[in-house]
């Protein structure tokens, strides 16, 4: 037994509670390391563990919360390292419970390290505008500020932007705040911070083809490793091995890419991290796709998606649930491949994640265009234009422009289908193509009207005229359907007279 581990038993051993805040800092201590199961035995005088709530009963209002916090952060730590149902709820009641004491006690750094705490549990699970408000709170109170808890809230913050997919914003975060985290001397959240600056310029370099990005990307990483090195903390040390070995396959170098994300998954299940673990296969899958190996990439996927679907984070779920999608499609298992994309949608939509969920949509569109109708196809391009609506990436919107040509294709094919299988009528005695042009335009207009709503504007761009256009023709040619429109707005006269 080593002096450190001989001492920290000691502690614990003799806690009173006197000595809950002076625990409460030695876990932080080890949790800021990584070592969230050492930290968590820090506490137990006090706290039976995951998803229990700690033993107030006598302590300070001080004590109450700052146990409170640390059992609470810990117990979203720990419930994503070990994919835990339930962790992150847990977790962010203990937490906001510690932020309304401390606010009760007027001690804002506490509060805002809190706020931070739960912003990240938000994240955790796919609530990217629940974590985006949650951080901007804490910004707008420490706006003078210089604390390391304002670092911490700008660091989410460019990585919520980049859960986002808003690349742009999460690179302008990362360059006005280099300078701060350059000057701070905790090398665990500059780890953190060249990190996400390495995610975003690995995004931006890959979705923009701008190879200046790819190379500053990994030069990003071998600071975060560094870092991460010099702090001890192995979990995310295999973090930057997983991001490292996918952006290696994202240019086409597949094995050095399996080196490393072979090492990230060895080395999160050195520390019991099976959620790192499972991002790693995630990772491993993708990689997989790229090479054109997808009997491996749907059992490496199907791996991930076993492990992530125990656990809360149900954004990298969905992303999983994505990857294995893709891997059946490609591997002809069309019926399977659908219903798991339609649950990567789903999930997504429900965790708060809207893009993730497009991209699923996007995703099945992609692969299953030869398999869907025209009717169902719609349905996902849908989708997928609303939920990544906000998207700042290039290579996805590019993605959602392929796929809008892939709808036309497939609802033109089926209408020249239709209008082959009606030629007999043209012997029929009556006939009238002036009559019958416009019922078919009719029925075309009347489904675009109810597909949108009652929207003019929605439906004129599903049928690719303008919005004055669709309306001088209902007005005119088909004024019947005037009533499956939403009402008019009239607009408001003008606040400058004419003089």
């Amino acid at each position: 037994m080593d002096l450190q581990t001989s001492t920290f038993r000691s502690v614990v051993d003799g806690a009173v509670a006197d000595d809950v805040i002076p625990l409460c800092v030695f876990a932080q201590t080890l949790e800021e390391a990584g070592e969230f199961d050492r930290a968590a035995e820090t506490l137990s005088p006090f706290w039976s563990g995951l998803l229990n709530r700690p033993d107030t009963k006598g302590l300070r209002e001080e004590a109450q919360a700052e146990l409170l916090l640390r059992t609470g952060t810990l117990t979203g730590w720990l419930g994503s390292a070990k994919q835990v149902s339930g962790a992150q709820e847990v977790a962010k009641d203990l937490i906001s419970e510690s932020s309304a004491i401390f606010e009760q006690l007027e001690m804002p750094e506490r509060v805002a390290e809190a706020q931070v705490d739960l912003a990240i549990c938000y994240w955790r699970e796919g609530g990217l505008d629940e974590a985006r408000v949650t951080l901007r709170l804490v910004l707008d109170r420490l706006v003078e500020s210089k604390s390391e808890q304002r670092l911490r809230a700008l660091l989410n913050s460019a990585l919520v932007e980049w859960a986002a997919t808003r690349d742009r914003d999460a690179l302008r975060i990362c360059r006005e705040t280099a300078p701060l985290f350059n000057s701070s001397s905790n090398d665990a959240l500059k780890g953190k911070f060249h990190n996400t600056y390495a995610a975003v310029l690995r995004s931006l370099g890959t979705s923009e083809n701008r190879e200046a990005y790819i190379d500053r990307a990994l030069v990003e990483y071998a600071a975060a490793s560094y870092h991460f090195e010099q702090a001890g903390h192995k979990r995310f040390q295999a973090r930057v091995e997983n991001n490292v070995g996918y952006l290696f396959a994202t240019i086409g170098k597949f094995a050095e890419a399996q080196q490393h994300l072979g090492h990230s998954r060895a080395l999160s299940l050195s520390v019991g991290d099976h959620g790192g673990a499972a991002g790693a296969e995630d990772s491993r899958a993708q990689a997989f796709i790229l090479e054109g190996k997808y009997d491996q990439a749907e059992k490496a996927a199907r791996s991930a998606v076993r492990s992530l679907r125990e656990g809360g984070e149900q954004a990298m779920l969905a992303e999983a649930l994505t990857t294995h999608g893709k891997a059946l499609a490609r591997l002809s298992q069309t019926r399977v491949a659908k219903t798991t994309l339609d649950q990567a949608v789903e999930i997504a939509q429900n965790a708060g994640n809207p893009d993730r969920g497009g991209i699923a949509a996007v995703t099945a569109i992609e692969e299953l265009s030869e398999y869907l109708s025209s009717d169902a196809l719609q349905n996902y391009y849908r989708t997928a234009e609303t939920l990544l609506s906000n998207s700042q990436n290039l290579s996805i919107k590019s993605r959602l422009g392929e796929c809008a040509r892939r709808v036309l294709s497939v609802a033109v094919t089926d209408a020249n289908a239709t209008t082959a299988s009606a030629e007999a009528v043209l012997l029929e005695p009556g006939f009238s193509l002036d009559t019958e042009v416009l019922r078919y335009e009719g029925n075309l207009i009347r489904r675009a009207l109810e597909e949108s709503g009652g929207s003019v504007t929605r439906a004129a761009r599903l049928l690719g005229v303008t919005h004055q256009g669709l309306a001088f023709i209902l007005n005119g040619r088909h004024s019947d359907l005037l009533s499956i429109r939403t009402p008019v707005k009239r607009r408001r006269r003008s606040i400058i007279r004419n003089h």
